[in-house]
């Protein structure tokens, strides 16, 4: 098959056309020859964060000299981002070419159990080191969770979000994340709301949380941070204050990993890590900033930033089955102008139902029916003062090109 052929394929698979459970990714990676033992591991969950800690560890790890894979979820310019050795994305002829070996064992997957097989052929095919895996949903049913037991496992913070796969609490919901903990002598996780502390501790042997005490001198800003921890200074390009807390997290993993990396790695590591969509500045005059945030704790984030500006306006895109209200209610009262779309998935929220409830905070709101035309109406509206896109790593994706070719 070519690469439309292979992701038109894999797109056909839905993401929950199965009962959640890991029977069917386990039977694939039998037949394939069990990938997943072929290397060590770092395996990631948490509501909010991460893409972005999976990020920070990888970086250091290669900068260790280690032949790292990553397996993030989802993408936002190219498919190929979910599958990567080095920084390198998976190339499309690989791609097409270990999806036929996944679908020639006849095992009925899901998409995302199907990806996991795919990644997890590459990385043993290319015999690398460590693989730094993110999970997709929850934890515990997670396909990533067919892995033998990681040198560590990270929790990060946790909040309400898919809570119809879930869970409707916060315990609930940690729960479901700490099933990738398989009697580890190491979890390490962020500084957690106290019901989601006591679920992980009860799921743990040794757990690791960052100091904070030893965090001095922070200096965070959309376009970066600098802070100081256990008396040695960091950098991260990835900006904001929630990005110091991931920063921290990262930390604490690679220095309970058990591998050899340095002082200097981490540092470079963290100072060299990109990610699309995280609060990342397209443009700085006027500027203009995408974030993925599509839930409550997303937006609360993105609010501390969004805060420090005035007359911000918003392009606007979410999911229907997203709690979409509340993070409206969190942003909009901010902006001055908003601008409606709708990303060309069938989960988004249409136009005109996200046009109604934004006018319940903010007096300005409009529509547009395509991504170049709304950026052309927020910049109309603004003049020079600061864009914001959120709501989706669905319009994060669409848009992003259209700013950055």
């Amino acid at each position: 098959m070519k690469i439309n052929e292979t992701l038109n394929y894999i797109h056909t698979l839905g993401k929950f056309s199965h009962k959640a459970g890991t029977q069917r990714i386990t039977a694939v990676c039998e037949k394939l020859g069990q990938p997943q033992n072929d290397f060590k591991a770092i395996h990631i969950a948490g509501t909010n964060g991460k893409g972005s800690v999976c990020t920070f560890v990888s970086a250091a790890l290669k900068t260790a000299g280690y032949r790292v894979g990553t397996f993030v979820s989802p993408y936002i310019t190219d498919f190929c981002e979910r599958i990567q050795i080095n920084g390198e994305h998976i190339s499309p002829d690989d791609l097409c070419r270990l999806s036929q070996k996944v679908i020639d064992t006849g095992v009925s997957l899901t998409e995302f159990e199907f990806i996991t097989a795919v990644g997890f052929l590459y990385f043993s095919e290319n015999k690398i080191d460590i693989a730094v895996l993110e999970t997709g949903l929850g934890g515990r049913f997670d396909a990533t969770n067919v892995i033998p037991k990681p040198l560590v496992s990270v929790i990060t913070k946790i909040g309400l979000d898919h809570t119809a796969v879930l869970g409707d609490s916060i315990e609930l919901i940690a729960a479901e994340k700490c099933g990738i903990i398989k009697n580890n002598l190491v979890v390490t996780t962020s500084n957690q709301h106290q019901k989601a502390f006591e679920v992980i501790k009860k799921h743990s042997s040794k757990l690791i949380i960052p100091n904070t005490d030893n965090l001095r001198d922070v200096k965070a800003s959309f376009l970066g941070n600098s802070f100081v921890y256990n008396d040695i200074c960091y950098k991260t390009s990835l900006g904001g204050n929630y990005q110091v807390e991931n920063a921290l997290v990262a930390i604490e993993t690679l220095k309970n990993c058990g591998l050899d990396i340095s002082d200097d790695d981490i540092k470079k590591g963290l100072a060299s890590a990109f990610i699309p969509a995280r609060l990342e500045v397209v443009c700085k005059n006027p500027i203009i900033i995408i974030d993925g945030a599509h839930n409550p704790d997303g937006a609360k984030a993105l609010c501390e930033v969004v805060n420090k500006f005035e007359n911000v306006t918003a392009i606007v895109g979410v999911m229907r089955d997203k709690n979409y209200g509340e993070v409206l209610s969190l942003m909009l009262p901010l902006c001055k102008n908003v601008v409606c779309v709708s990303p060309n998935v069938p989960r988004a929220l249409p136009i005109d139902e996200l046009a109604r409830v934004a006018k319940k905070y903010c007096n300005n709101v409009f529509v547009a029916d395509d991504l170049k035309y709304a950026l052309n109406l927020a910049r109309e509206k603004s003049g020079q003062d600061p864009i914001a896109i959120f709501g989706s790593l669905y319009l994060a994706s669409e848009i992003r090109p259209l700013l950055r070719p």
